[in-house]
Parts: structure tokens; sequence; C-alpha cells
């Protein structure tokens, strides 16, 4: 379970990259609503000692029990359903003694864990048609259990971190290419029909959301929201107006975005920290996930490799989606933003996978 490290094995530049991405989070939250600066301050404090902790347990040995890990997931999506606190229309947090949290932040990274090992022990099989058939139920099974909360935002980034890892375990490209032979113009048929008024395959508030994406003026009620944000970023220019700012006409000041400090968290950064602390939050998402990769190349073993290259891509897609709503690159989804959203959950969940990440680069493959 605990092993013998060698310091120098150690990526310190790693942990660096995540309390500098956090601690900027940590800076724009309190300037977006003071009253959850220090709430955050104790989830990172939180999340540095779990993600210590957490990189020093052999990642080899929590694999061994990849299918409990699995059915914890399902279960806790379940009992979200079933005993789940509703809030603003989605019911995705659970609420214990009086501590409330988000069970699909935790969940996204248990099934990195549990599809690790999954295709691991099935490497020489990966290619066989059994085998890509069950891995697609068994993702199929938290993806629906998410969708009915509603989150689609989470789904799709769990759908898309799903891919990556499959790929990465040996997924054959002659078996890609014919996966995209027949999705693309399935894609192209199902958003015909999704489009379509009386469609019954997505909800009517997500259709809603995707008509005031595409012609926000005749939805002002709708789209307000993602305009503002657009906006907001855009009026930082290239230095911004300083945080904690007293502009009436800011998006927090004015509040023209409700709850700024978690989905539009990226509104408030462009607003406040203007063009260039917008590249140096992306910079640093880049470099997180960069070193992920980096790691995750030099594993002792594949799973090592697929929980490295799934957290890489979790923070890739899960950055992309949430920045690409703000600048109103694709429709209004609630996501947060890794390391500087405000949410304890996500904090300290990221916090998990980056000690994980941590303990592979501790038994890295010498050259």
């Amino acid at each position: 379970m605990l092993r013998q490290y060698k310091l120098s094995d150690y990526r310190f530049r790693l942990i660096l990259w995540v309390a500098a991405l956090a601690v900027l989070g940590i800076l724009i939250i309190g300037s977006a609503n003071s009253d959850y600066q220090i709430r955050q301050i104790q989830g990172l404090i939180l999340g540095i000692a779990v993600m210590v902790v957490v990189s020093l347990f052999d990642y080899t040995w929590i694999l061994n029990f990849y299918w409990i890990i699995y059915a914890a997931a399902a279960a806790l999506l379940a009992a979200v359903l079933l005993f789940g606190v509703e809030v603003n229309g989605a019911t995705r947090w659970i609420n214990i003694a009086g501590l409330q949290f988000q069970p699909s932040d935790i969940v996204k990274i248990m099934l990195i864990l549990f599809f690790a090992k999954y295709f691991e022990v099935r490497e020489d099989k990966i290619n066989k048609l059994k085998t890509i058939l069950f891995s697609v139920v068994l993702i199929a099974v938290p993806l629906v259990l998410v969708l009915e909360e509603p989150d689609l935002s989470t789904s799709i980034v769990i759908a898309l971190v799903f891919c990556v890892i499959i790929f990465m375990g040996g997924l054959s490209y002659k078996i890609i290419a014919g996966i995209l032979v027949v999705c693309i113009p399935v894609a192209v048929i199902l958003m015909s029909i999704i489009m379509q008024p009386d469609q019954t395959i997505i909800e009517n508030y997500q259709l809603t959301r995707i008509y005031a994406w595409l012609r926000p003026e005749e939805y002002p009620e709708i789209s307000y929201q993602q305009q503002n944000s657009i906006s907001a970023v855009g009026s930082g220019q290239l230095y911004g107006k300083g945080l904690n700012n007293d502009d009436v006409n800011s998006v927090k000041n004015g509040n023209f975005i409700p709850e700024p400090q978690t989905d539009f968290i990226f509104a408030v950064a462009g607003e406040e920290l203007g063009f260039i602390g917008c590249c140096i939050i992306i910079l640093l998402e880049f470099l997180i996930a960069l070193e992920c990769l980096l790691i995750g190349k030099r594993a002792k073993v594949l799973s090592g490799t697929l929980i490295a290259t799934g957290m890489s891509a979790l923070i890739f897609f899960q950055s992309f989606v949430n920045i690409s709503v703000a600048t109103g690159l694709l429709p209004n989804t609630g996501i947060t933003l890794p390391f500087v959203s405000y949410g304890l959950t996500s904090l300290v969940s990221f916090c998990i996978g980056i000690g994980l990440v941590l303990n592979v680069g501790l038994q890295t493959r010498k050259y």
C-alpha cells in the first residue's frame, strides 16, 4: 500500500502549477464574492493535504479494488437521484450531516481509476468486439445517471475522457476510423432532429439554450447571462480593470451574472485581469494537463499511463468547455473551471486526481 519513494522523483513542478492556479482562483473568487473566499482557502488547504497523502499510496494497490470503485461510483450517482438536494432545478448534490457535496465530481476520478485497470487487464483483448461493447455498457451506466440529474456538460466531459482512455489503452486506428465513419453522419442527423421543435431527445430547456446560443437576440431572457459574460471578458481589454474594483458596470458589482464565482468565473477573470490574466489561466491549465501527459509517458505499467492521461484529458476538456461557454463558443452549460471556480468538491476531487498522477510519477519506468 505504502512504498519507499525517492524524493528526486517527486514532481514538485506539477504541485507548483496547481498551487499557482488555485491561489489565482482564490483571488478571483474573493473579488467576485468575498463570502466564499475563506471556504475556498480552506478547501485548498484540505485539497493539498489530501493530494500529498494520496500521492504516497501505491496506485497499483488501489486499482486492485477497481470493481468496488466502479460500484461505489454508480451507487453515489444513484444516491443523488434518490436522496439528492435540488438546487436551481437540478438534483446534483447530496447533503450529509450538513455537508453538501457533488458526487459527479469525485465520480470522474473514480471512473478514470476503474477504466485504467479495466483496459490494462484486457490490454490484449481491447480490439475485440466483446470488450468494446462491454466497456460502452459500463460507461453508459454513469452517463445515464448523470444525465438524469440533469447534468449534460459533465456527461459530455466524462464521455470524452472515456474516449481518450480507450484510445490510449490501445484501440486500433482502423476501429476508430470505422467508428468515426458511422458517428459523424449519425451526429449530423441527430443534430438536425434535435433542432426540431417537437423532438424528445433532449429537454426543452436544453434546446432553448441552443437556440439562445445561435440566435441570442431572439432569446434575450435566456442568453443574457452568456452575453454579459462575453461583454465582461471583452471589457477587460489587455490588462483588466483590476481585482476588487468598484466599477458599477462590472459583471459582479452590477449583478449581471448570478453566482459569478462558479461556472462563469472566467468572465470575472477576463474583466478584472484582462487578456493577460486569461492567458495566464489558460497557460496554467495547459501546463498541468501537459505535465500529467509527461508523467503518463514514463509510467511503469499501462494503468499508470491511463490514469495520468485520463486526468490530463479531464482537465483539458473541462477547461475547454467552461472557457468556451464563458466566451460564447459553446451553448450555456454549467461546469466548473478546474482549480479556479468556487466549489470544494470540485477542488478536492481534482487534487485527489493530481495526487494519483504524482504517485504514477514516483513509479516511473527507468531508461
